[in-house]
């Protein structure tokens, strides 16, 4: 039997809203069950990302499971992990690299979707976009300052920059986040998938 849920993502996939403007087309990427524990929020899908219709499914996604500690088995189960980006459709590029998550997104679905979750007990913040719409004012004046807090979101937020290959000079220049900040992060998505809690 369809759930909310299941009507709401039927919905999400068929959205051609901004199709307009959208340089390869709309194809909403979501991934999402009821009894998701863990949840990640991170931009808008890239090329790789439209063409296969797997959220993370690129190298930023191999960096980002290797940060988690969490096999591809286990983070393409939705009944375990919800991927919910900014904006379901790769919004084409801007400068050098891609361009913003398209807002009209967020505004029609997220707060929709996201009181379909009520299991989540980790929110994963992945970049300024995904930071800047569930922090508010709570973000601090940069992205670096931002992650460098994480400590201050817990325990249901855990704040992360993107891990495109593109920020490879900002892991080098902030050592302390592989040191300090991955351990930690892989010690709160185990606890927020443990069975039990």
């Amino acid at each position: 039997m369809a759930t909310a849920l299941d009507q709401l993502l039927d919905d999400i996939r068929a959205c051609r809203h901004c199709e307009a403007v959208l340089p390869l087309g709309p194809h909403p990427v979501v991934q999402a069950s009821p009894t998701a524990r863990l949840l990640i929020v991170g931009q808008a899908p890239g090329t790789r990302v439209h063409a296969t219709g797997i959220p993370f499914n690129d190298p930023s996604g191999d960096r980002l499971r290797d940060w988690l500690g969490l096999d591809r088995t286990t983070f393409y189960d939705p009944a375990q992990v919800a991927i919910v980006p900014m904006a379901f459709c790769y919004p084409g590029k801007k400068g050098s690299g891609d361009a913003p998550p398209r807002p009209e997104c967020a505004a029609l679905w997220r707060q929709r979707l996201l009181a379909e979750l009520p299991e989540i007990r980790l929110t994963l913040l992945i970049g300024q976009y995904a930071q800047a719409w569930h922090l508010g004012a709570l973000r601090k004046k940069t992205l670096t300052d931002t992650v460098r807090a994480w400590r201050d979101y817990l325990p249901s937020q855990f704040v992360l920059p993107h891990p495109s290959p593109r920020n490879i000079g900002w892991f080098a220049r902030n050592p302390w986040f592989a040191q300090e900040t991955i351990p930690a992060l892989r010690a709160a998505v185990r606890l927020a998938m443990a069975q039990e809690g």
